[in-house]
């Protein structure tokens, strides 16, 4: 079975460039705006089977993380369509749902029942959930008193209690210290062994390596290579070799 189908898909982006051209139109707002299209995808297509963990590579700028965001929908696309079969859990902007005036409990809720989770499964899950992101004496405080790494760890406990189908991963193995880390990856591959699929955006090789199957290579918004870990990362390398 596919759990996600990627056809023709199309995005873009408007970026506007504003200039003030003197003190008087910058005072009173009246800015020369210049707007500028970028088309971030031009028609990727591949298919990711359930159970494959699939890992796209590419320089900044590529598309990895607007594709990732088309899936997660939090993006919308322009032209083709994604087909996505299971529950998805986004390890993308780990906590950028969270309240900052709720407690680190109230957003469990709130972020679990985002992702899909009913309140009574939340609550059977609640004290797995904050074992995992060890931030036992900080949970009834709060979200605006934590620290950037205790909201990643918070996030991503979140994530995988959902029993996801589906993983979009980006990054997201740098959370917290060493032991942290080595944590989150041996959850990963449990979730691996359970059958989900992973579609993993990071520029770590060694992350690369320990986890996929297969990886596409993305170079400007369109599917470069699409294969084995080992060829598609020494082509891969290689260009990137050539271009420094």
């Amino acid at each position: 079975m596919d759990a996600i189908v990627v056809e023709n898909l199309e995005k873009q982006f408007t970026l506007r460039h504003d200039r003030a051209r003197s003190l008087k139109t910058l005072l009173t707002k009246a800015i020369n705006s210049k707007r500028e299209i970028v088309q971030v995808l031009k028609g990727l297509t591949f298919t990711i089977k359930s159970g494959e963990t699939v890992s796209v590579v590419g320089k900044n700028g590529s598309g990895k993380s607007t594709l990732l965001g088309i899936i997660a929908r939090i993006y919308k696309p322009d032209g083709g369509k994604v087909i996505v079969n299971g529950r998805v859990a986004p390890l993308l902007e780990l906590g950028a749902g969270f309240h900052q005036d709720l407690s680190g409990i109230d957003n469990i809720y709130l972020n679990g029942s985002i992702l899909g989770l009913r309140r009574v499964e939340i609550t059977e899950r609640l004290q797995s959930i904050i074992d995992f992101a060890e931030i036992h004496q900080y949970i009834d405080s709060p979200i605006r008193t934590y620290s950037s790494g205790m909201i990643a760890r918070l996030g991503f406990s979140v994530a995988i209690h959902t029993d996801p189908k589906i993983l979009l991963v980006d990054e997201a193995l740098g959370v917290g210290d060493a032991a942290f880390q080595e944590k989150c990856a041996s959850k990963i591959k449990e979730l691996q062994r359970g059958g989900a699929t992973i579609l993993f955006v990071s520029h770590d090789i060694q992350a690369i390596r320990d986890v996929s199957s297969r990886v596409i290579w993305l170079d400007k918004g369109v599917v470069r290579m699409d294969g084995d870990v080992e060829g598609v990362l020494e082509a891969y390398l290689q260009a990137r070799l050539e271009q420094s």
